[in-house]
């Protein structure tokens, strides 16, 4: 028996029970049940933990089965992306949705556009998340709704109502995990356990956070960066579990950021309690003078004990702390297995180039001690990636003896491998094959379940507008929107092209006749202008 068939049919047992409810359609009210399968974002959030869950033990299995996302900042953006997806590979399986806080800080924020450093409203993120939401669950009702009209269409000449009815009943929805950027928790450890609270609320299944300092958070792209000592770290990462735990997402995911391979600079000395502890090892990847004589400390110094002596931490200015060079790698290690063994679930490591043989290094120093670890890697559109990965075949095929006297030396002219006349060379094309295999490569070697881009909808909305703009205001005028958009949509079959019934204008018409019958005025018919596509 059909699911859709039963659930008529209990309903239809429901309203009898009412005789004030005689003019209700069991069929209707079903249907109109099933286009809006989720009523809460604690469902939301509940039903792609499941999935987030699912996917990491299949990619433990099987590193070829990793995750993707794109960043999106408004709900359409994102309800676009996943119909796209839907569309090219029948299936939403192993794709989710990034909430990027760079593009709630440039895009979203009533500031109007900000940096990356958390100065946008708070709630702007939760709200986002709803928003997403909404435009994914409207996604599923507009496309159930096609199927309905099949099946209405199928009984009344005899098509084959069976088949469509199976649809229905294996219907696959839009609705995906989000990953959710906290920043560095907004705050406190109270602020960011109630923000999270709220952000799960709406429907996030997996929150990120970094290790920076709140106050004073920069993009992990950018210079300035302040790491916090562990113990403040894992206290917003207990406050994220605790509001997990509060709302029922007892499977909710923590992804831990460390931005240590980039951040030279510590907000504060932590207090050690004993030797080989999380303080004492924080401690050694300071910047340190050793005071051999008390009398060469100035008034306001501080100094800490480190392996037996006196020592005075390199101190800013801004009364910062100073890291030791080149111990970048080291933190990042400690960072993650700090945060696993502090629970949580997926790691973040921002690098400044992607690099597969770099990340598979920290990877696999983590898991010496953490054999489960595996990352969420940030696939930034902050990196060149057509002169990073020709560098990196360029250094390669130096290091093989291999004949580059067509190319410009990298170390001589930094950007001459961005050239135009290097495109279509041997070494482009083997430069472009690696960026074509980067996920694969890097979920194979280096532990990568989920590859993101942050901002990609960002720079695809500017080159497109910019496309459009240049020949409609320029001398192709109207035909610049025609060719290059309209006619395009029509062609790849977007459902963008029909945009009253991707509004919810054909959704709103049936809810029309279901209220009021053959009475109801409708926006349809045959002077509706949607009927020439």
């Amino acid at each position: 028996m059909s699911a859709y068939l039963d659930l008529i049919e209990q309903t239809r047992q429901t309203i009898g029970a009412k005789q004030e409810w005689s003019a209700i359609n069991a069929e209707y009210a079903v249907r109109m049940q099933l286009q809006n399968r989720f009523k809460t974002g604690l469902e939301i959030a509940q039903y792609t933990a499941d999935i987030m869950r699912r996917d990491m033990a299949n990619y433990d299995a099987d590193s070829s089965k990793y995750t993707q996302s794109l960043g999106c900042w408004h709900g359409f953006v994102a309800q676009q992306v996943m119909m796209s997806v839907k569309k090219h590979q029948q299936t939403t399986d192993r794709s989710y949705i990034y909430l990027s806080g760079w593009l709630v800080a440039a895009l979203r924020s009533q500031f109007g556009p900000l940096p990356d450093q958390s100065m946008h409203e708070k709630t702007t993120v939760s709200d986002l998340i709803e928003e997403i939401y909404t435009f994914l669950k409207q996604a599923d009702a507009r496309e159930l709704r096609h199927m309905f009209v099949e099946l209405d269409e199928a009984r009344a000449n005899g098509g084959d109502a069976d088949s469509i009815i199976q649809r229905i009943d294996n219907y696959e929805t839009h609705v995906v995990p989000i990953i959710a950027d906290i920043d560095a928790g907004f705050g406190n450890e109270e602020a960011t356990y109630l923000l999270a609270k709220r952000m799960i609320e709406a429907g996030a299944c997996a929150i990120q956070i970094e290790n920076q300092v709140s106050d004073a958070k920069q993009c992990g792209h950018q210079a300035g960066k302040v790491t916090v000592p562990h113990e403040d770290f894992v206290s917003k990462i207990n406050a994220v579990r605790y509001a997990f735990l509060e709302l029922g997402i007892d499977n909710g995911i923590i992804v831990a950021r460390t931005d240590s391979l980039g951040a030279g600079l510590t907000q504060k000395v932590p207090v050690s309690i004993q030797p080989g502890d999380l303080g004492s090892k924080y401690n050694e990847f300071l910047d340190t003078e050793v005071i051999e004589d008390v009398s060469e400390l100035q008034d306001g110094d501080i100094t800490i004990r480190a392996g037996g002596k006196l020592a005075k931490p390199k101190r800013l200015d801004n009364g910062l702390y100073a890291f030791k060079e080149d111990t970048g790698f080291d933190r990042v290690v400690l960072d993650c297995i700090t945060s696993l063994e502090h629970g949580a679930d997926l790691l973040w490591i921002e690098t400044e180039k992607p690099n597969v043989e770099q990340i598979a290094a920290m990877v696999n120093a983590i898991r010496e001690v953490r054999p489960e670890a595996k990352l969420v890697y940030n696939n930034s559109p902050s990196f060149n990636w057509t002169l990073k990965f020709r560098e990196q075949v360029y250094t390669e095929w130096k290091a093989a003896g291999k004949d580059l006297s067509a190319y410009p030396d990298p170390e001589v002219n930094p950007m001459g491998l961005m050239d135009a006349a290097i495109d279509g060379s041997e070494l482009s094309d083997a430069a472009d094959a690696a960026v074509q295999t980067f996920q694969a490569d890097a979920a194979r070697e280096a532990g990568i379940f989920h590859h993101l881009i942050p901002l990609p909808t960002y720079h695809t909305a500017a080159l497109s507008t910019d496309v459009l703009s240049e020949g409609y205001f320029g001398d192709l005028g109207m035909l610049a929107y025609v060719r290059d958009v309209q006619r395009q949509e029509i062609r790849k079959n977007l459902a963008s092209v029909k945009h009253q019934d991707l509004a919810g204008s054909n959704v709103g018409d049936d809810h029309k006749e279901y209220f009021l019958g053959e009475k109801a005025l409708l926006a349809g018919g045959a002077a509706n202008t949607m009927n020439q596509f």
